[in-house]
């Protein structure tokens, strides 16, 4: 077989998708020198691809801090682009250029010219995200926007991303996940998140129990901090769900804070749009009090709390991210019985998923998915017998899941589908071609009797799900 250097290129995005999932020998690999080496042949190092670069790190909150950072830019008339991974439905997610995903056409030509630098000299080696990122920054720089909003994909000072010095960082979260490439230390994990930090530029902690790690590296540094609880306040929700917001700006001069009142809720962490607010500040936006209600009303993230009529769609992974679901759910209550459509990988912590989402789950429906990464039902069946959950059914398939629910949902019962971002995605395919029925009206009764599993076949998928 011959390999994919020396094969013609791909005329579509999905021969290039195919293309890049070949050509590295492993889909993950940190480091920074490969990535950036074609880079420099790019020339994306020689000038900045913005006027202004956020990057955003963290375990978990990074998806719905992109998002609000962007409704909030567009709110305020800037030009945008935001780089995010890994994507639920299409590649294209991944990048949008002024709000609006990115079309074939332009990441083809993305992936050309990351191909052509890559070859131009002794060949480099890149894996799915490298080249990914390579060929969106390419298009962001042939755009210029006035701010570009960047994702890092795993850790911080080693992720692809990292090429670029930011001229805001942000860590939303550090908890463990992804053990297999940054360890079990959270104080190393928080060391490598705050990896994207520069000296003398400012960076933004979005959250209140991050570990000392963070804030050590980042005054090493000399890094200006905005911190979450002290420069960078919020109050609670009001009856009419409203809350306020107080930061700093740039001087942190003591006449210098910034207030915000009467804000929306966004439907996503407060404590992240906090956060994002602030950063946009550091990045040299001027807030209006009505362009940031009406960057915060108008969010919108799939995947992330996305109620489908009784379905409740959340890629909650880790159990930080399950805690955050499990206190929304408890929010919004349940007059019937609250499923859970859970499908999880193999790497990752099922059982304190289960462990914070169980007082808001009656019944357990588990589901096989599919890829080198996959966990079976009845894996996921055994971890919740330890835990003592009742599990109703065994899937082979997030779709026979779905159906499964869809003949046994009443009016008043509610699914929340949850344990990575291929189940979810996977849901939301069986909710666009119709094959989710989003508000059953038919009550069953509800019947703990487990089924049996039937493990699903293997596929490669780059993804952090």
């Amino acid at each position: 077989m011959s390999s994919p250097d020396s094969t013609a290129l791909p005329t579509d995005l999905a021969g290039w998708l195919a293309r890049l999932e070949q050509q590295h020998p492993v889909s993950i690999e940190l480091g920074l020198e490969r990535v950036t080496a074609v880079a420099e042949r790019m020339g994306l190092l020689d000038a900045p691809i913005a006027a202004r670069v956020i990057s955003v790190a963290g375990t978990n909150g990074k998806g719905s801090t992109v998002a609000m950072l962007e409704a909030l830019a567009r709110a305020h008339g800037l030009t945008t682009a935001t780089y995010t991974s890994p994507h639920l439905l299409r590649y294209n997610e991944r990048l949008r250029l002024d709000g609006v995903e990115a079309d074939d056409a332009t990441l083809i030509a993305g992936f050309n010219a990351v191909e052509t630098a890559r070859l131009a000299g002794e060949p480099v080696s890149l894996t799915y995200f490298e080249a990914g990122t390579l060929a969106a920054l390419h298009s962001i720089a042939q755009c210029a926007p006035q701010l570009a909003i960047l994702e890092v994909g795993l850790g911080g000072r080693l992720d692809a991303v990292n090429i670029l010095d930011a001229d805001v960082a942000m860590v939303t979260t550090v908890a463990q996940d992804h053990a297999a490439f940054l360890g079990t230390d959270i104080e190393q994990i928080g060391r490598e998140k705050a990896g994207i930090m520069r000296a003398g530029r400012p960076a933004v902690l979005g959250s209140t129990t991050l570990p000392a790690s963070v804030r050590q590296h980042a005054e090493s540094l000399g890094v200006p901090l905005f911190a979450l609880g002290e420069q960078v306040t919020r109050s609670e929700p009001d009856t009419g769900g409203h809350w306020q917001w107080q930061g700093s700006a740039p001087e942190q001069a003591a006449d210098d804070s910034l207030t915000l009142d009467h804000l929306p809720d966004p439907g996503l962490p407060l404590d992240n749009a906090a956060s994002a607010l602030q950063a946009l500040a550091l990045a040299g936006v001027v807030l209006d009090a009505e362009c940031c209600r009406q960057g915060l009303a108008q969010v919108q993230l799939a995947g992330r709390m996305q109620w489908l009529g009784n379905w409740c769609l959340d890629v909650a992974h880790n159990p930080h991210a399950a805690h955050y679901v499990a206190r929304r759910l408890a929010a919004r209550g349940c007059a019937g019985t609250r499923y859970a459509l859970f499908g999880m990988l193999a790497d990752k912590d099922a059982s304190g998923v289960v462990a914070e989402l169980a007082g808001q789950i009656d019944a357990w429906v588990t589901v096989s998915l599919e890829g080198e990464r996959a966990r079976s039902a009845a894996a996921l069946a055994e971890t919740l017998a330890a835990s003592g959950q009742p599990l109703v059914h065994c899937a082979d398939s997030v779709a026979a899941g779905v159906a499964w629910l869809n003949g046994r949902l009443g009016a008043d019962d509610q699914v929340l589908v949850c344990g990575s971002f291929f189940t979810v995605a996977e849901a939301l395919g069986e909710w666009q071609a119709g094959r989710l029925i989003e508000s059953p009206v038919v009550a069953q009764p509800f019947v703990a009797q487990p089924s049996v599993a039937v493990d699903a076949s293997t596929r490669h998928k780059e993804g952090s799900a």
